[in-house]
């Protein structure tokens, strides 16, 4: 029964956001058990309690562009577009443009980034995102940035993340900067 709702459910999901999720599809086939607790990680993907819809986008996006060249990436532009996320603030995160970014997004980026690098920064940063959302809020992007970090690492480790692509937000082409430059 699982195999069934399982197989429906990510016929759904990659429909919805033109995403090949074929890796998904696999784990459902040979370990319907690792498949059901995986698919529970996506509460933990929606989890926001505190933080701004661009502020937990931007983490997420932060942690795909850590892990990612592309699908990944493009499936949480997908999703930060439908929460509503500014398509400029959304291409800020992508291309690391601190100035063209909003308080909201630059104070997130700034954190998601120093967590992703393990920068000595990353003190002030959480100190800053406290100050902005409470413990809440550092609860939320952290969650978020590790989130967006987990999916694309699974796909990997499986052995489905073969291809890069370029991303679009909109129907605009975005060039993704995977570092500072």
């Amino acid at each position: 029964m699982l195999g069934l709702i399982g197989k429906h459910a990510l016929k759904a999901f990659a429909a919805r956001y033109d995403y090949d999720a074929s890796y998904m599809e696999h784990m459902l086939a040979v370990s319907p058990s690792a498949f059901a607790k995986f698919a529970r990680l996506a509460a933990l993907s929606k989890h926001r309690e505190a933080a701004s819809v661009d502020a937990a986008f931007a983490a997420k996006l932060i942690g795909a562009m850590t892990e990612d060249c592309g699908p990944c990436v493009q499936l949480v532009v997908r999703m930060a577009e439908e929460a509503g996320m500014a398509p400029d603030q959304i291409e800020a995160v992508l291309k690391r443009d601190a100035l063209a970014m909003s308080a909201d997004v630059a104070l997130t980026f700034r954190f998601a980034d120093a967590l992703a690098r393990r920068d000595p920064s990353l003190d002030e940063a959480r100190e800053a995102v406290r100050a902005r959302w409470g413990d809440a809020g550092v609860i939320d992007l952290t969650l978020g940035m590790q989130a967006g970090r987990l999916y694309p690492m699974v796909k990997m480790g499986l052995g489905f993340a073969r291809i890069c692509q370029r991303v679009s937000v909109g129907d605009r082409m975005v060039d993704v900067a995977k570092e500072a430059a």
